[in-house]
């Protein structure tokens, strides 16, 4: 509220700022050749002091520090009587700080490049949303629906700058900042710096959600033709002295500073060019709007004999300018005002191959070496595509007299080059170096690079002749030197036959053998085209004779069938095999199916004609290959039953009668993974050969499985299938340094090592398994095997089906506990990937973490199962899901969470309320949630009562009067109907879980 005395509001700031101003003057005292610095309160005491501080040289504070100062201040947060932080007061010190703030960027006309400069995102922000407060900018409407037309100079002018400054912004962040690592001193200011890196980069997600807004606002301000007005400190002294008038109804709309509209229009396009050439990297088409804007902005720029109010970068808008020319393919060649690089970009997009620009570059040595050298590669990459030789004969020797003028190594592309000299390129050369060199002005250092040029030219005998009889060689060369030079050469050359054949290129010398056959290795590697492969390696061999299925160390072959590939006589066969069959185990793992089956039927066809062991392992993995691709189809979402031919080769392999025949365990694990997936469980329990149980235990565990859910829920009497399938999964689970035979004489699944391994291959079997109730089933005995082992009556996580199981261990002790629990996770959290819908398996989950103490990850579960089964709360949550077992559990979740008044409310849930532990609840003054917000979901009057008597005993008049509110209800009337009082606590029920669910969801 502001105050109506003045006199007393500047005597109160003198009093609260009496402490730094001391401070302040005692430093002053100690250096009395130094002006005192002005502090920020001083202007609030004297009106006329920032006007008069602002017109000075060299005024300190600067003004952008100023506006800082004021802004931070106004944006204090303030404390009030209980010491709770508020957010900063609407009071008349903190609007006539930003008042202040305001003046200072009117005193700098609002220069966007002097702000941006000085005021980092979030006060810039800050400033500009203020300026647009005092503009009477309507609040709540977005900018691109306002019609600049029609607003008051002024307002329409804020819009404009929010916005201008909105794109730079945009476009300003996409530079790439080199970040400043703190020294020691600066630790202390990294979380000010972190919390101002996350508003600034807040700020920027807004700016460019609204870019397409921002683009509109200034499009649409280029359609305006008339003068506009800023405000500067006249207008906002005029506008504070009367806020209640409407902006434009006072003079303070056109007192302002004026501002042409080809001024802003000038400013606008080229900001606008900005932020589409910004855009140009994701939308070609942008480039051309960036070019026309800055086409206009140059036009305007002409215009202009003094710009006082446009403020640009005309070095910065040059560069853009032929940037967009050169991306649009704009440039004219003959443009005589384009620099080098656009004459270059230029020839080169109207596919005009001309190397004039580099010759003269020779003279002027103006582009940069990295520049000449690119465009030079870019042409031999087109001269492997077919054409441009000439053109890099010419540019080579543009660029090696270029090098040689610059005192650099001449490359070896040039010496290739003179090896089969042609007599035009030597003309050209010798043309290049008479118009690198201007003979009058050139220094001495230039004409003496030159003729080492040339001399280096000399040293290929055939071109002797010709460069020493050219004019530039005799004028460079004083007739002595020449006579010398010409003569060592002679004799140099007496020794060498001029006519025999010229060395040979470098690219024309042939590659070795051991080059040859590392690039057909590399081919071997990355091929997957089964008939190439064969072809390489007929290759291969006939330069080499040496494994090459050891080429690629990635290359593996299961342990199972490495004897019987390496046993092949024939070493071209040997590798084939080999890289084939590996090829296709790696497609498999990539989920590249049809490369597999490629793979696979080749190598197939391949041992056919030998071995029939080896056929029968291909025709294994294919059945591998083809129930991994169906399952896969299925795990991303296709409801297909898979193929009767596959379900009878799956079955085929199970009734397979081994007879020396090399297995992988896995196929056998993932046909009966496939049997239970698709409910085949009469033909496991009854098809499957004993020979072939006996050499895969996963395919006995298999056969347990399919029995046990065949039997659920059966009588007391037919769970013997259960109790077997809990003695092998206890064995699993168990410690085992030896060898250990059941009675029958077969090996079990944990063979010389502890039981983490066998864990792990058996969840990893499990994690092929996705039939609800087979899932249901393992974890109805992981949870069983868990309480056991666990031993822990009060916290037993509870699951389907718990009565089939055993209720002890014999043996205890060799039980590996973690193991229990690993797996107890990864299974329920497994099966809720497949369905998180299943309230079971939630109960389960929202148990597990229970009793290991994480309560809001389990009130979260519990919440989930009872959202499922209601529709999110909209119907009751069925008795059967939320026992009282499952809520008293959530009451202690919530108030193992502090959150005491929760407590209270599910307290009313039970069949017989709890008002023990609802009335100690509510006893608790350290809660930690909304308190007083979730009376309304009490329907227990009781309960409501007692809030009350609370609340007067501790004298919290505020909260009493929210409960008596709450028992006032007429619903709540113990008068009422049963029907009445049952559905207000329906009502209050649905309402509480609903909330509850938003806030651990």
């Amino acid at each position: 509220v502001a105050s109506s005395n003045p006199r007393a509001d500047k005597v109160q700031i003198c009093r609260s700022m009496s402490a730094e101003a001391a401070d302040r003057v005692a430093v002053s005292g100690s250096r009395p050749s130094t002006p005192p610095q002005t502090s920020w309160f001083e202007f609030l005491l004297d009106e006329m002091l920032l006007e008069n501080h602002l017109q000075k040289s060299h005024p300190d504070p600067v003004p952008v520090q100023l506006v800082i100062q004021f802004l931070e201040q106004a944006a204090k947060p303030s404390v009030n009587e209980q010491n709770q932080v508020q957010p900063p007061a609407d009071n008349r010190r903190n609007r006539t700080l930003k008042l202040l703030a305001l003046k200072v960027a009117a005193h700098l006309k609002w220069d966007l490049d002097v702000l941006e400069k000085g005021l980092t995102i979030p006060v810039l922000n800050m400033l500009l949303n203020e300026l647009l407060c005092v503009s009477k900018v309507p609040p709540g409407v977005k900018h691109v629906d306002l019609d600049l037309s029609t607003l008051p100079p002024t307002t329409a002018m804020a819009v404009i700058i929010y916005n201008r400054w909105a794109i730079r912004t945009i476009v300003l962040s996409s530079f790439p900042e080199k970040q400043t690592k703190p020294g020691p001193h600066q630790m202390n200011m990294l979380n000010v710096v972190q919390q101002e890196k996350e508003l600034t980069e807040n700020i920027l997600s807004v700016l460019k959600e609204q870019a397409a807004d921002s683009i509109m606002v200034l499009e649409g301000s280029l359609g305006l033709k008339k003068d506009f007005y800023i405000h500067t400190l006249r207008t906002l002294d005029l506008l504070a002295a009367d806020p209640s008038t409407a902006n434009g109804e006072t003079e303070s709309s056109t007192a302002g500073l004026r501002i042409s509209a080809d001024e802003l229009h000038c400013q606008v396009h080229y900001d606008l060019g900005g932020i589409f050439f910004q855009q140009g990297c994701s939308d070609q088409l942008a480039y051309e709007k960036a070019r026309e804007h800055f086409q206009q902005t140059r036009e305007l720029l002409l215009k202009f004999d003094l710009t006082l109010h446009v403020h640009l970068d005309e070095k910065r808008l040059a560069g853009y300018w032929n940037a967009c020319r050169a991306l649009t393919g704009a440039l004219d060649p003959s443009d005589t005002q384009l620099n080098p690089y656009g004459q270059i970009n230029s020839l080169i997009r109207t596919h005009n191959y001309q190397v004039k620009a580099f010759i003269k570059d020779n003279v002027s040595l103006s582009l940069p070496n990295h520049l000449r050298q690119s465009v030079l590669r870019e042409f031999l990459h087109k001269v492997q595509q077919g054409g441009l030789d000439e053109v890099c004969h010419k540019l080579c020797v543009c660029n090696a007299v270029r090098d040689a003028l610059q005192g650099e190594v001449l490359s070896v592309r040039f010496h290739q080059l003179l090896h089969k000299p042609r007599k035009h390129v030597v003309d050209f050369m010798l043309e290049v170096c008479t118009r690198s060199l201007d003979k009058d002005r050139s220094s001495e250092t230039s004409k003496r690079k030159m003729v080492i040029f040339l001399k280096c030219s000399l040293a290929e005998p055939h071109l002797v002749f010709v460069v020493t009889a050219h004019k530039l060689f005799t004028e460079l060369l004083k007739e002595e030197d020449r006579k010398i030079l010409v003569e060592q050469m002679r004799k140099r050359s007496a020794t060498v036959n001029l006519c025999a054949k010229p060395l040979p290129s470098f690219y024309d010398i042939p590659a070795a053998a051991s080059v040859n056959i590392g690039q057909l290795e590399q081919q071997l590697i990355l091929c997957l085209d089964a008939r190439r492969i064969r072809q390489i390696l007929i290759e291969l061999h006939s330069m080499a004779e040496r494994p090459f299925w050891r080429v690629n160390n990635k290359w593996e072959v299961p342990p199972d069938y490495i004897n019987v590939i390496l046993n092949i006589k024939d070493n071209l066969t040997k590798d084939l095999v080999y890289i084939l069959m590996a090829k296709g185990l790696h497609c498999i793992t990539v989920k590249d199916f049809a490369h597999t089956r490629q793979l696979f039927s080749a190598c197939l066809e391949l041992v056919t004609e030998f071995s029939p062991k080896l056929r029968q392992v291909m025709l294994n993995e294919m059945l591998l290959l083809e129930v991994r691709a169906h399952e896969t189809g299925v795990a991303e979402g296709s409801n297909v039953r898979p193929p009767p031919d596959l379900v009878s080769r799956v079955r085929g392999y199970l009734e397979m009668r081994i007879h020396d025949l090399p297995l992988r365990q896995i196929v056998g694990e993932e046909c009966v993974a496939f049997m239970l997936n698709w409910r085949e469980n009469e033909y496991l329990t009854l098809q499957v050969p004993q020979q072939l149980v006996m050499n895969n235990p996963y395919i006995k565990l298999g056969q347990l499985l399919a029995s046990t859910c065949k039997e659920l829920p059966g009588p007391k009497e037919s769970r013997r299938t259960a109790k077997e399938l809990w003695e092998v999964v206890v064995q699993i689970c168990s410690v085992s340094n030896q060898h250990k035979r059941n009675s029958d004489g077969r090996v079990s699944l944990i063979k010389q090592r502890e039981s983490s391994m066998g864990i792990l291959r058996f969840i990893t079997f499990i994690k092929k398994l996705r039939e609800p109730l087979v899932l249901t089933t393992l974890i109805s005995l992981f949870v069983r095997f868990h309480s056991i082992v666990r031993d822990d009556i009060v916290n037993e996580v509870t699951a389907e089906y718990l009565a089939i199981w055993p209720s002890t261990l014999a043996n205890m002790q060799a039980v590996d506990v973690e193991a229990v629990a690993v797996t107890v996770k990864e299974l329920v959290t497994y099966a809720l990937t497949l369905n998180p819908n299943n309230q079971s398996w939630l109960i389960t989950q929202a148990d597990i973490y229970f009793v290991t103490n994480q309560y809001s990850a389990a009130l979260h579960f519990y919440l989930q199962a009872g959202a499922v089964c209601s529709d999110f709360f909209t119907k009751a949550v069925a008795p059967d899901v939320y026992t009282d077992q499952v809520l008293k559990r959530m009451i202690k979740c919530c108030s193992m969470l502090n959150c005491h008044t929760q407590v209270a409310v599910l307290c009313q849930f039970l069949r017989e309320v709890d008002y023990m532990t609802a009335f100690k609840a509510l006893q608790e003054q350290n809660s930690h949630d909304a308190m007083d917000s979730f009376y309304d979901y009490i329907w227990d009057v009781t309960i409501l009562e007692y809030l009350t008597h609370i609340h007067h005993k501790r004298g919290e008049s505020e909260k009493r009067q929210i409960a008596i509110k709450a028992i006032g209800q007429t619903e709540l009337n113990a008068s009422n109907p049963e029907e009445v009082l049952q559905l207000a606590a329906q009502k209050r029920k649905k309402k509480f879980l609903q909330a509850m669910a938003k806030l651990y969801f």
